[in-house]
């Protein structure tokens, strides 16, 4: 295989994005025949079964890395035009880019503000979970990632942010109805609030109370798929749960929340991932997300997970 031609490459993307063939057939104004002829030519050059010929159509392992390298590729010509004075009529640019719920609800957006619009730049946002959102750039559906992956998906770089501060809670009138004893042995049975069912924060902070493999948050689960509505819930007393620090400190000053153990914070390292392009919007969004990370992230835990750095001397986690 000495090259994969150009127009067969932006066809299997066109597929990809459009579902079905017929879809992107109608997006590259050719026949559905053409589309297919296209796919299948593209698959012998390169030896590989690059889709799933279901609906909607979806890419194979192999079909991720040729997806990835198409968008990669349509985004180093629309920055080529750009710089030759030849965007005129192809519209602002457009960053995917993959976030957890958590970050989104606390230090994300604000720092999305100071993005500059000259020349102006569409962000679309993929909310999933931080231990997820490599898989979002494995398949090429997003250029960049908040992650708490430190190896860096293949084509793409990483650099550390910071470590997400979260704050076992519950509410008083809940910790006194079920957590009277050692923590580590109430959270066992007592009801939970957890995110979804790939966050194993819970189970992870009572491994970690433990030192048991096997241990886990009590059976009584309560799932709150919102970063809002999570916190919410655990203010509402039904359950106990990890919140970020950003949301729970102003909760423990009023009263409305009690920490559990107040040494025993969990630090979640989140690190930045992107593809390796020479894109300017693409490093631009990344030094500003760096530098928001610097200002809202902790650096580094502190003795039993005390912090070393921005706390406030009257708090003790």
């Amino acid at each position: 295989m000495d090259e994969l031609p150009l127009d067969q490459v932006r066809t299997l993307l066109a597929v990809v994005d459009e579902g079905t063939f017929d879809a992107a057939a109608a997006a590259l104004h050719v026949t559905p025949s053409a589309v297919s002829q296209r796919v299948k030519a593209l698959e012998q050059r390169t030896g590989r079964v690059l889709l799933m010929r279901t609906k909607p159509v979806r890419p194979t392992e192999s079909g991720e890395v040729v997806v990835r390298f198409a968008r990669q590729l349509a985004r180093l010509e629309r920055d080529a035009r750009a710089e030759l004075g030849m965007a005129e009529g192809i519209g602002p640019v457009r960053l995917p880019i993959a976030v957890n719920a958590d970050s989104l609800a606390t230090w994300f957006l604000p720092a999305l503000t100071r993005v500059p619009q000259d020349p102006p730049i569409c962000i679309e946002l993929h909310r999933e979970d931080e231990s997820h959102t490599t898989a979002l750039l494995r398949e090429g559906q997003v250029m960049a990632a908040v992650t708490s992956s430190p190896d860096p998906v293949a084509g793409c770089s990483v650099r550390m942010l910071g470590l997400a501060r979260y704050l076992p809670t519950a509410s008083p009138a809940f910790a006194a109805r079920y957590l009277t004893g050692e923590p580590a042995r109430d959270l066992r049975s007592a009801p939970t609030i957890v995110f979804d069912r790939k966050d194993d924060l819970q189970d992870a902070y009572v491994r970690a109370l433990t030192g048991e493999r096997s241990a886990g948050a009590g059976p009584v689960r309560h799932y709150i798929p919102t970063s809002e509505g999570f916190r919410d819930a655990v203010v509402a007393g039904l359950g106990w749960g990890l919140v970020p620090e950003q949301q729970s400190r102003p909760l423990v000053r009023t009263g409305e929340l009690v920490l559990l153990e107040p040494l025993r914070p969990l630090d979640v390292p989140l690190y930045w991932q992107q593809w390796k392009l020479d894109s300017p919007a693409l490093s631009m969004v990344a030094e500003v997300i760096a530098a928001a990370a610097r200002e809202s992230l902790r650096t580094r835990p502190g003795p039993r997970g005390t912090p070393e750095a921005r706390q406030d001397p009257q708090e003790t986690a």
